[in-house]
Parts: structure tokens; C-alpha cells; sequence
């Protein structure tokens, strides 16, 4: 929602000031078609040139995160916790019983508690190959973080890359703006034996091409690929949560330990309260008795 009426404040403060110091909206509005074409054309042509067809789908994809923002909330946050208090404790009890959730997470009862987690591969997978290799006793705490770290690094690269491909088209907007209003100015002096009320028109309809191309990229393509940088950021944070809660196991610390390291990782506006937490941890401990 914040997305939204950040857009109408863009809209509001750029024409009403425009309009309230007695510019005309006729040639902008005559113009904007045939500039749009152009510049939204050619940076729909120069992204669709610079990215593969999965890629182009993850971007358009990833674009209603600006308006909805981070996947994981504070409630998220609690129930991953939850979760891997379950998992570890189970494995720590009886390891042989913790095969069938960890190799089949999609009928697993203590996975099928969290739906909204076990529907994200990523988070699934981290958790599973994790507690996997501590059963086969590759349980270095240090290598085994290690390997999740260049996990969760290549987990967020490939997240990034829908902020940098709109970057990228924002970089040249301007550029293409500066192509359409050429070409408009082509088009004026072809027409330059015509009176200064009609050229005045012209070059104007042209300056709308290098308007157009730097208001697109510096309001709009420039912070949507910000704010996906940031949401992406924000919701990295949920997988280095399982990073630290996993790697405090291998470490051997108590279970309630090992899920306090989690929650106090967790950056403070999304952290579970010890007192929330405490509370469903109560209850998962009640179903399992």
C-alpha cells in the first residue's frame, strides 16, 4: 500500500507543480504516446536482449514485491523457530526417526505444521541437507557453516538479480530518452519552414522524449529495483536464521539455547518476543506429549 501512494505522490508533486506554474499538459499529453512507444519499447527490447526467458519471468514476478514487501513476517519468524526446536529435538531423541521428516518434508507431520514454510524449497532444503549431513556425522560446526554460507550466498545472488536487471534498464533510460527526443528534433527541422508556433510545438512534443526517459528512470524503475534490493535483504534474513539456529546444534548447545541464538539474530522490527515464542514452544511441546 505504501507503494501506492508513494506513486501518487510522485505523480501529484511533478504535474501539479508543473501545472501550477502554468505549464500546458496538451503537448505532453499529444506527445506521450509515440515517446512511450520508443523509449518503453526499446527498454522492453534492450531487457528482453540482456536476460534469459526465466530470468524475465523472475522479474515480472518479483515486481509485487514492491508494493507487498518482505515474504516473511514476525509470525514467520516464530514458526521457523518452532520448527526447528521440533527437528532438533527430535534428531537429538531419536535420530533414526527424523529420516523420514528430513527426506520427505512434504509428508512430514512436523513440516506439515508450517505450510507457508515448507512451500518454499529454499528454506526446506537448507534445513533438510543440513540436519541430513549431521546424521551422517559430518557435523563440523566450522565447515558446515562454511558450506551454508556459500549456500546462502548464491541463494541471494540469484534473488538479487531482479533489482539489478531493473537497475540496469533505469541506467539507460535516460539514454533513451535522450534517442527519442533526437529523433523529435529530427523531425522538427524537417518541418523548419513552418511558423514558430507549430516548430515551437514540435520541439517541445521532442523535450517530452528526454522528460519522459529521465522520469521513468530516476521515479519509478530506479526505486523499484531499490525497494527489491531491500525486501530482498529483508528476507534473507529468514534463511540465516536457519544458518545460525543449525549451526548452534552442531555446536552442541541445549535446544532452548540453540533457538535463542536464532531469535536474537533476527533483526529487531521481525523478532518474535521471548515471551510469544516461549508461549508456542509451550505448545508444541504439549502436542508432542
Amino acid at each position: 500500500m505504501i507503494g501506492v501512494v508513494g506513486i501518487v505522490i510522485i505523480f501529484a508533486m511533478v504535474f501539479g507543480g508543473y501545472i501550477a506554474a502554468g505549464g500546458k499538459m496538451g503537448i505532453i499529453l499529444k506527445s506521450l504516446p509515440f515517446e512511450m512507444i520508443m523509449i518503453g519499447g526499446a527498454a522492453t527490447g534492450a531487457f528482453i536482449l540482456s536476460n534469459d526467458l526465466p530470468s524475465i519471468k523472475h522479474t515480472v514476478k518479483d515486481l509485487a514485491k514492491v508494493f507487498k514487501g518482505s515474504k516473511w513476517k514476525s509470525e514467520d519468524y516464530r514458526d521457523l523457530l518452532c520448527l526447528l526446536f521440533e527437528l532438533i529435538r527430535l534428531a537429538r531423541q531419536n535420530p533414526v526417526a527424523i529420516e523420514e521428516h528430513i527426506e520427505s518434508p512434504e509428508s512430514s507431520s512436523i513440516f506439515g505444521k508450517y505450510p507457508k514454510i515448507t512451500r518454499d524449497h529454499e528454506a526446506v532444503e537448507l534445513i533438510c541437507d543440513t540436519l541430513r549431513s549431521a546424521s551422517m556425522n559430518y557435523d563440523d560446526p566450522h565447515q558446515v557453516e562454511d558450506i551454508l554460507e556459500k549456500q546462502l550466498e548464491a541463494h541471494y545472488h540469484h534473488a538479487m538479480h531482479s533489482s539489478h536487471a531493473l537497475q540496469s534498464v533505469a541506467d539507460a533510460m535516460p539514454a533513451l530518452g535522450i534517442v527519442a527526443a533526437v529523433l523529435g528534433v529530427i523531425k522538427t527541422m524537417g518541418s523548419i519552414d513552418q511558423p514558430p508556433e507549430i516548430l515551437g510545438k514540435m520541439i517541445g512534443g521532442a523535450l517530452v522524449g528526454t522528460f519522459l526517459g529521465v522520469f521513468l528512470a530516476y521515479g519509478f524503475i530506479g526505486p523499484f529495483a531499490s525497494r527489491l534490493k531491500t525486501v530482498t535483504d529483508e528476507d534473507s534474513h529468514f534463511y540465516k536464521l536457519i544458518r545460525e539456529v543449525l549451526v548452534a546444534n552442531l555446536h552442541n548447545h541445549a535446544t532452548n539455547i540453540c533457538i535463542e541464538v536464532g531469535r536474537q539474530n533476527t533483526p529487531h522490527h521481525i523478532r518474535p518476543s521471548f515471551a510469544s515464542l516461549e508461549e508456542a514452544l509451550k505448545a508444541v511441546k504439549s502436542e508432542a506429549a
